[in-house]
């Protein structure tokens, strides 16, 4: 039986790092969970990679079927932008695990779609500075920065990943990524191995 991990984290906890370094580890032969998202692509994506980028045409007609499992929009001073994931078909939970990324409310969804035995949360934990530090190094890397919409995200996540919010969701898995996204994601292996057995 497959099992679908969900990686979890305030922004620039390193979560995408993390996310991909699982990924390219042979050991643990995971398949990825490509979420979908109305935001525009960064400078350094590529669509079908990061996320699957469609227009919000697009994503109504994904509503209206029926298969999106969960969704989320963000005011943003650019105007809404919506995160969700997609029953699209690509999920096979009887011969695989996969590795996505999400937020403690999708992680719920997801959970409660495909049950709490295939679904396990990974929640990615960094100190506030140490983010917020990262966070505008990657803003200045774009050709056109989105200083404003940095700040916001960085001030939503301490709702959305509120200590409460993480006990009410029941995530327990938590990994420090202060230092070295290669030890952390070594340690969420050992973790996942253990549990596979």
């Amino acid at each position: 039986m497959g099992s679908i991990y969900c990686i979890m984290g305030k922004s620039s906890s390193g979560k995408d790092t993390i996310f991909k370094l699982l990924l390219d580890r042979k050991d643990l032969e995971f398949n990825r969970i490509v979420s979908y998202t109305t935001r525009p692509i960064r400078s350094n994506e590529k669509p079908g990679e990061e996320y699957n980028f469609v227009s919000i045409e697009e994503k109504d007609k994904l509503l209206d079927s029926g298969k999106v499992i969960e969704i989320r929009m963000y005011d943003t001073v650019h105007g809404p932008w919506f995160y969700f994931t997609v029953d699209d078909g690509n999920i096979d939970l009887d011969n695989n695990d996969y590795l996505l990324i999400g937020t403690v409310e999708s992680f719920v969804k997801i959970r409660d779609y495909y049950g709490s035995e295939r679904v396990l949360p990974i929640y990615i934990q960094v100190d506030d500075g140490v983010r917020l530090s990262r966070a505008l190094e990657r803003e200045m890397r774009q050709e056109h920065p989105k200083y404003e919409e940095m700040c916001r995200r960085f001030l939503a996540d301490q709702q959305d990943f509120s200590p409460e919010n993480i006990k009410k969701a029941k995530i327990t898995n938590v990994f420090d990524n202060d230092q070295d996204s290669n030890v952390t994601c070594d340690r969420i292996a050992e973790f996942i191995k253990n549990r596979k057995g």
